[in-house]
């Protein structure tokens, strides 16, 4: 319906930027995909579908090979869509880094891989949430890349999500956060114990609560 909508209104009124997204786009097809390029609307996925309800999906619902399609980022990667990911919070935590980790892993809740050749690089995941979000949101010129002029928020991790594994994709956290070159979070810095072990209030691995048995949103 909304390729339909979309193509009506471009003959109806012309070609332009206008950057229409497709929120969601869980189980977008090949072919959908060369008309959403061809008409200029740009994806952003609820990638953590994979892990919470991927089990279920591949299981009972959708089948196998639909549900290793659910999200496909490297689909559109291939087509050069400026995709974004995202959080349907409160049915799923709002926490960034955990969603980063699931573009890059797509591990589900039973730790099984689910659809490895629609896998985003650790690059791609972060740009997904930064320069190719101010894209869609026509921002690019103001915020999203370390480029001078544009607005300083950033933030800075405990680790490189370019070249930690996978896996401690999930364990990295904020350490401090940058809004207009003004910090506005600096984390506890962390205290000695008697065995030489650092003690502090992060407490291993970034939240990435698992409570919701079944889907109940969409």
């Amino acid at each position: 319906m909304m390729l339909r909508s979309i193509a009506q209104a471009t003959k109806k009124f012309g070609p332009a930027d206008r950057r229409p997204v497709m929120v969601h786009a869980q189980t977008v097809r090949e072919d959908q995909f060369d008309q959403m390029k061809a008409l200029g609307i740009l994806p952003t996925f609820f990638v953590a579908h994979t892990f919470y309800w991927g089990d279920w999906h591949r299981d009972e619902t959708l089948g196998r090979e639909r549900a290793e399609r659910i999200s496909p980022l490297r689909s559109a990667t291939k087509r050069n869509l400026r995709y974004t990911i995202h959080n349907g919070s409160p049915v799923v935590p709002p926490d960034i880094l955990p969603l980063v980790w699931s573009a890059v892993a797509r591990t589900t809740r039973s730790q099984q891989v689910l659809g490895p050749e629609q896998r985003a690089t650790p690059l791609e995941a972060l740009k997904a949430v930064t320069a190719w979000a101010a894209y869609q949101n026509f921002e690019e010129r103001e915020k999203g890349t370390l480029e001078p002029d544009k607005l300083a928020d950033l933030v800075v991790l405990s680790g490189n999500p370019l070249t930690v594994s996978t896996e401690a994709l999930r364990d990295l956290y904020v350490v401090e956060t940058v809004k207009g070159g003004t910090t506005v979070y600096l984390r506890a810095p962390e205290l000695p114990t008697a065995a030489g072990r650092s003690l502090s209030s992060h407490t291993g691995r970034a939240p990435f609560l698992a409570f919701l048995p079944r889907h109940t949103c969409c």
